[in-house]
């Protein structure tokens, strides 16, 4: 078969040298396409719940809420772990897949099952999904200075109104939390002797607070042939609008506004955390998270370019500082590990050129190396892995053995040469045939030898089986290559004296 396989690429030759062409012009395109970041991305496939109960105790919280989400969860296909977590006003619940378990359709299962148990929450319980990331998905993360000009209160609103919801819009970007400073608050502050006097209860100042913020659509009234839209106008826009909320009558018919038994006031959040800057004091930032499966250099780097637009907008003296980039990180290691695959390249060719002591011959060898990388690379692209060092590391394990079958078929060709045959190309066939079949299964045995990686699970598969796929491609396709296109260009190259 690899006999026939050998005659027939010969024989086909331009057809051959096209499809090579092709690949090599679409691996080129993977290859600058390819998503990059430092290492593989170890997390589980998880989906988080978040539930706010303000208020309330961690018991009271397990017990109304924790509770019952987890057990609702349990029966979500593929979930084969589900951890449930209470704190003060706060329920965290984490649904673990398993490995292989697409993330957007284990969110759409959870999202069912989420609408089934929410009927059973305390009424005004709201469970929500979190962000589509992973545990690598923090990529950058910015700080506002604002000097002496402004305070935190201020920097957090622009944080949280102006940045955050603009930075939310750039393509990869799954979330823009923001942290530090002080969130605004309107803080009504009841007299309860005054709530006593007027018979009013707190109960009552609440709803009708609530209730006031809205507003209310009329009908239409026709004058002059003229069709007026009558609506009540209710919004809060100011400290005033709620200090004017009436909460009933006195006995007179006089309307009891909301500043007759309480203090209205512009304060902050309740808040549990701090940030500070460099050790400057304190500040307001936000953390940038990456989405599931993104390409995390081009993601940071379209944050870097939204953030220079935005900071056009920003008021005089505020300025955006970078506190965390992993793009950092990642190029280091990337140019790190290219290097050194540059320089295992340099050396391979070096040795070729000298043990063959033919500069053509070398190069027919040598040009197994970066097709088979870009044959690597377009797999990759297509299977959805990263490039990172475990990837990379594994095509300059497997560079040193990629060119062992083209020198041994550059060198029978060279003995069957010096007899200066008349058919240059038959000779060419007739020597790729008696070494190329061997040569193909004894590559094939290497490409094999890391079948025990890919029975790895959990987190030290997610970590070596890039490695070994990456190996076990680049070391698949020189040996196809060794059979097709190295035949066809040992015919072009090999001529002359030897």
């Amino acid at each position: 078969m690899i006999e026939k396989l050998i005659e027939a690429s010969v024989k086909n030759r331009f057809l051959v040298i096209i499809l090579t062409a092709i690949v090599g012009f679409v691996g080129i395109y993977t290859m600058l396409n390819t998503p990059v970041d430092a290492i593989p991305d170890l997390s589980d496939v998880q989906v988080i719940i978040l539930t706010e109960y303000p208020g309330q105790a961690p018991q009271v919280v397990e017990d109304q809420v924790t509770y019952p989400l987890t057990s609702a969860m349990l029966a979500v296909p593929y979930a084969k772990n589900v951890r449930g977590y209470s704190f003060f006003g706060l329920s965290f619940v984490y649904i673990i897949f398993e490995d292989g378990t697409d993330l957007y359709w284990a969110r759409s299962r959870v999202l069912e099952y989420l609408n089934y148990v929410s009927k059973k929450l305390p009424e005004g319980v709201t469970p929500t999904l979190g962000p589509d990331a992973t545990g690598v998905g923090w990529v950058y993360e910015y700080v506002l200075d604002g000097g002496d000009k402004y305070d935190l209160q201020q920097l957090r609103s622009i944080q949280d109104w102006y940045l955050r919801y603009e930075l939310t819009s750039v393509p990869g970007v799954a979330e823009v939390a923001s942290i530090g400073g002080y969130v605004k608050q309107y803080q009504v502050e009841v007299d309860p002797d005054k709530l006593h006097a007027y018979g009013i209860s707190l109960q009552k100042v609440r709803m009708t607070i609530k209730r006031s913020n809205n507003d209310v659509g009329g009908r239409l009234v026709e004058m002059g042939e003229t069709e007026f839209m009558v609506r009540g106008l209710g919004y809060i826009k100011s400290r005033q609008d709620i200090e004017n909320i009436p909460l009933g009558m006195d006995k007179y018919g006089t309307p009891i506004l909301l500043k007759q038994v309480a203090n209205v006031a512009i304060g902050p959040e309740l808040r549990r955390g701090l940030a500070e800057w460099n050790g400057q004091g304190e500040a307001v930032g936000g953390v940038i998270v990456m989405r599931y499966g993104e390409n995390a250099l081009k993601t940071i780097r379209l944050v870097k370019e939204k953030i220079k637009e935005l900071e056009k907008g920003l008021p005089p003296g505020v300025t955006i500082k970078p506190a965390y980039d992993r793009s950092g990180l990642i190029e280091r290691s990337i140019d790190n590990l290219t290097w050194k695959l540059i320089e295992e390249l340099i050396v391979v060719a070096i040795v070729s050129i000298i043990f063959l002591l033919h500069f053509r011959s070398a190069f027919v060898a040598l040009f197994t190396l970066p097709m088979g990388i870009l044959i690597s690379f377009l797999v990759m692209y297509f299977q959805g892995i990263n490039a990172n060092i475990m990837s990379l590391g594994g095509i300059a394990i497997a560079i040193g053995a990629m060119v062992d079958a083209s020198i041994v078929m550059i060198e029978n060709a060279h003995k069957h040469l010096e007899k200066k045959p008349k058919d240059h190309w038959a000779t060419i066939i007739k020597s790729s045939k008696e070494v190329g079949p061997a040569l193909f299964y004894s590559l094939m045995i290497i490409t094999l030898s890391f079948l025990p990686v890919f029975s790895l699970q959990a987190q030290e598969g997610r970590l070596f089986k890039p490695l070994a796929y990456t190996k076990t491609y680049a070391m698949g396709a020189a040996a196809i290559l060794a059979v097709t296109i190295v035949p066809i260009l040992m015919g072009y190259f090999v001529r002359g004296k030897i």
